[in-house]
């Protein structure tokens, strides 16, 4: 079969749906399809990276497309960047021969528009990868008011999009709700999580010790947050507990990744002369068993009105890990399901968003129990979110919707 796979991101950027998109190109490939994938040629998080227009990396046909990389500064910046990917994602998706399986990522938004758009045109099915859910991420941001021209008219060309899909893949269960709100038929909805990278990843004494060398955390008790900094992951009480506990010379905490509210966090280290915070850029996947083992407390935060709309990608590689974590969000959302399920109060802890001094006491009850060894329990519930698992199960999942369509 001739598979397109539609998104920003592709390999060899970091982030969390290139990784995820490229596992998911090797598996359709290792099953014998012809996979053409349609990326930036620019990094995601750092548009100073530049990747060749066109590339045959493993047997995958890589299309990248050029953006002028305005950044994430101003919106105006984002959405060029986002109208001129689009059209010329438009361009090459046009002049391809016809594909049997379009899968469309949500980044630029509504990029499943376009897939959608070129089936019906050529022919094929199209699934779309929900990652995150446009324009209600901007709605709930603040970004878009909702009930307006430009709000509505997004949904509607996102729900015209979804209706039409072959299948679709929700993360989880709330992010199913919303779709079905939006008219999908249940019976198209698959839901399956971004699997974890334990192909790649694991618990690792040696390069623990060394990342905390490397960057003078030897002996320190180390708390995380690893991925992306966006509105959507709000860390005001992660910052007001690295403000308050700053006296501690044990305790450190350990910003990794990228994104939007990334400078925020230090700009707030520098304006408080906080030397309990590091900030260091997403890790390459060489770097990251090294990286993510050198915590002794992961913290997984989701914003309330985001639930069902972004997912916590990050907590399967820390259940893998089987190291500690602080879910920060409400009760009911996916990250609170899986800490109730492990039903372990020492090893999965829990706090609102809104309640800083819950957020210290987690945080300090953590370092007082100093750290923890590898969970077994955690790992047996990662387990079940392997890239073993999962991306085959996504492998099939395609290979049947393009099966129905023909």
């Amino acid at each position: 079969m001739r598979i397109l796979l539609l998104n920003q991101c592709f390999h060899p950027d970091h982030v969390s749906t290139a990784q995820h998109l490229t596992d998911l190109a090797l598996g359709l490939r290792n099953s014998g399809h012809h996979v053409t994938a349609v990326s930036s040629s620019r990094g995601y998080d750092d548009p100073s990276k530049r990747f060749p227009v066109r590339e045959t990396w493993r047997g995958i046909d890589i299309r990248r497309i050029w953006t002028p990389g305005l950044g994430k500064k101003a919106k105006w910046r984002r959405l060029v960047d986002f109208a001129i990917f689009w059209l010329n994602a438009a361009r090459i998706v046009f002049l391809l021969p016809r594909q049997d399986v379009t899968v469309c990522l949500t980044s630029p938004p509504l990029i499943s528009t376009l897939g959608t758009v070129a089936a019906r045109l050529k022919g094929g099915a199209v699934v779309p990868w929900v990652m995150d859910l446009n324009p209600d991420e901007a709605v709930a941001a603040g970004w878009l008011k909702a009930g307006g021209m430009v709000e509505r008219t997004l949904t509607f060309i996102q729900n015209w999009s979804f209706r039409r899909a072959s299948r679709i893949i929700a993360l989880d269960r709330f992010m199913a709700e919303r779709l079905m709100a939006k008219g999908v038929r249940e019976e198209v909805i698959h839901i399956d999580a971004p699997w974890s990278h334990d192909q790649a990843i694991g618990y690792d004494p040696a390069a623990r010790e060394a990342f905390r060398a490397e960057h003078g955390l030897t002996g320190k008790f180390i708390v995380m947050y690893s991925g992306n900094h966006s509105p959507c992951h709000p860390l005001d009480g992660v910052l007001a507990a690295a403000d308050e506990l700053k006296s501690d010379p044990l305790l450190h905490f350990l910003f990794v990744g990228g994104g939007s509210e990334f400078k925020k966090v230090q700009a707030f280290a520098k304006d408080r002369a906080l030397e309990n915070i590091t900030c260091l850029p997403y890790q390459p996947m060489e770097k990251l068993s090294g990286s993510l083992s050198s915590a002794d407390l992961h913290l997984v935060v989701m914003g309330e009105p985001f639930v069902g709309i972004v997912h916590p990608c990050k907590i399967y590689n820390i259940l893998t890990l089987g190291i500690p974590f602080l879910f920060i969000g409400p009760e009911q959302s996916h990250g609170a399901d899986l800490a109730r399920r492990l039903n372990d109060p020492v090893h999965a802890r829990t706090a609102r968003n809104d309640d800083a001094r819950e957020i210290v006491a987690q945080i300090r009850a953590a370092m007082q129990l100093g750290p923890r060894p590898v969970n077994a329990a955690a790992q047996a519930l990662g387990a079940e979110f392997s890239h073993s698992l999962l991306c085959p199960r996504l492998v099939r999942i395609i290979e049947q919707a393009a099966a129905a369509r023909a």
